[in-house]
C-alpha cells in the first residue's frame, strides 16, 4: 500500500504531466472570424497558434480577445501548405496538432435564399482537407450547419469522411445542438472530431447542469439595463440596439411579452404587412419576442433586426442589442468587438461558433491526450 507521501507525489506528478500535455495541443483556426471556436479552445486550455480568415473585418476582434495567436489574413484557395508550415513553424504528422475548419456556410444553410452569392462557400470545406492532408494532425475539426451533411457527396463531406477513416483516423460526426453545451441558444450545428492519437470516439463533453435559458444570461438582474430602441452604447459593452421606425414601434405595443409573435397585430389593417395576409403559417417567428424561460432561436447575423425572426427582447419593445447576442451566443460580457456598424458587428457575432460549444469540443480532445 502506498503511503500519502507517495501518493502526494504521484498526484502532483499526475498533475503535471496533464499541464505538460495540455500546453502541447497546439490549434490552428481555418475560417476563424471573430474568433469563437479559438477562444474556447484556449477556454479548454488548448494553445491557439493561429487564425485564418480573409476577412480584414475579423483583424481587430480576433486580436483583441486571443491573446498570444497571429492572425493570418489570406484566402484559402490561395494559401499554400508550405508557406503555412514556414510561417507558423509547424511539422507534419504532429500528434498534438489540432486542425480546425469552420467554413462560411452560406451556400448550404436553409436559411440563405440566394445561392449566387454564397457559391464560393461551397468549395471551402475541400480547400481545408488539402491542409488536413499534408499536415496529418492528431485531430481534426469541423464545425458547420447541418446542410453539409445532408449533402455530404455534393459538399465533399464524404470525400472528407472516406479519406479520414483510410488514413486511420477515429471520426466521430454528428449534428448537435449547442443548447446541450451550456449556451442559451437552440442552434444545431454539424459538427466532427477526428482523432488518430487513440482509438476513442471524440465527442463533444455534455453538461451535466440544466438547461441554460433566457432568462439565465439576459435581462437587468444579468447586468442588462433597460434600454429603448436606437439606443447607442459607446462603450466596449455595445448595448446598441436598431432604430425603429414609427409602425414597428406600434406593432410592438401589440406583440405580447414573453414569447408573442406578429398574430399580436395581424388582425390591425394599417399594421398588418401585406406579405403575410392570408399566410398565418409563413414565418411565425417574424416579429416575435423571446421567451425568458426557453433557449434564444438560432442567432443569426440579423438578429438586430425585428423583421428577420423572433429577435424582439422579452418585454421591452426593442430588437435584442448587440451584447444580448453575443452573450446568447455565450461570449463573455467583456469579449471585445471592434467594428464601426451594427450590421458589421452583428455578422462577427452571428457567424461565430458559441464559445461554450467551442470549449466542450476542446475538453474531449484534452481529455483524449491526457489519456495516453
Amino acid at each position: 500500500m502506498l503511503g500519502k507521501d507517495a501518493i502526494s507525489q504521484n498526484a502532483k506528478s499526475s498533475r503535471k504531466k496533464t499541464s505538460k500535455n495540455n500546453q502541447k495541443l497546439k490549434v490552428v483556426d481555418f475560417f476563424c472570424g471573430g474568433g469563437g471556436m479559438s477562444y474556447g479552445m484556449q477556454l479548454a486550455g488548448l494553445k491557439v497558434l493561429a487564425g485564418i480568415d480573409y476577412e480584414p473585418a475579423c483583424k481587430e476582434t480576433y486580436e483583441a480577445n486571443i491573446k498570444g495567436a497571429e492572425f493570418i489574413q489570406a484566402d484559402v484557395f490561395e494559401l499554400k501548405e508550405k508557406e503555412l508550415q514556414q510561417q507558423l513553424g509547424l511539422k507534419k504528422n504532429d500528434k498534438d496538432l489540432v486542425l480546425i475548419g469552420c467554413s462560411p456556410c452560406q451556400f448550404w444553410s436553409i436559411i440563405n435564399t440566394d445561392k449566387r452569392k454564397s457559391q464560393k462557400s461551397k468549395n471551402l470545406l475541400v480547400e481545408f482537407q488539402r491542409f488536413v492532408k499534408y499536415f496529418k494532425p492528431g485531430y481534426v475539426v469541423v464545425e458547420n450547419v447541418p446542410g453539409v451533411l445532408r449533402n455530404k457527396e455534393e459538399s465533399g463531406l464524404q470525400d472528407f469522411i472516406n479519406w479520414l477513416e483510410i488514413s486511420k483516423y477515429k471520426v466521430h460526426f454528428d449534428v448537435h445542438n449547442v443548447n446541450d453545451y451550456g449556451v442559451a441558444q437552440n442552434r444545431k450545428r454539424f459538427t466532427l472530431v477526428a482523432n488518430r492519437v487513440t482509438k476513442e470516439e471524440i465527442f463533444p463533453v455534455k453538461r451535466t447542469e440544466k438547461r441554460i435559458v433566457v432568462k439565465d444570461v439576459l435581462g437587468v438582474t444579468n447586468g442588462f439595463p433597460r434600454i429603448s430602441h436606437g439606443n447607442r452604447d459607446n462603450t466596449d459593452f455595445l448595448h446598441t440596439t436598431s432604430r425603429l421606425g414609427e409602425l414597428n414601434q406600434e406593432r410592438l405595443k401589440y406583440v405580447r411579452k414573453d414569447g408573442g409573435d406578429r398574430f399580436g397585430f395581424a388582425d390591425k389593417e394599417h399594421l398588418q404587412l401585406k406579405c403575410f395576409v392570408g399566410r398565418d403559417n409563413s414565418f411565425r417567428d417574424t416579429f416575435g419576442r423571446l421567451w425568458w424561460n426557453k433557449p434564444s432561436p438560432t442567432i443569426t447575423t440579423k438578429f438586430c433586426n425585428i423583421s428577420n425572426g423572433r429577435f424582439v427582447h422579452p418585454d421591452e419593445d426593442r430588437a435584442l442589442s448587440l451584447r444580448e447576442g453575443a452573450v446568447l451566443q455565450s461570449f463573455p460580457k467583456d469579449y471585445i468587438f471592434k467594428g464601426t456598424a451594427v450590421d458589421s458587428i452583428a455578422r462577427l457575432i452571428g457567424n461565430a461558433v458559441p464559445p461554450e460549444y467551442a470549449k466542450s469540443i476542446g475538453v474531449a480532445i484534452k481529455n483524449n491526450s491526457n489519456a495516453i
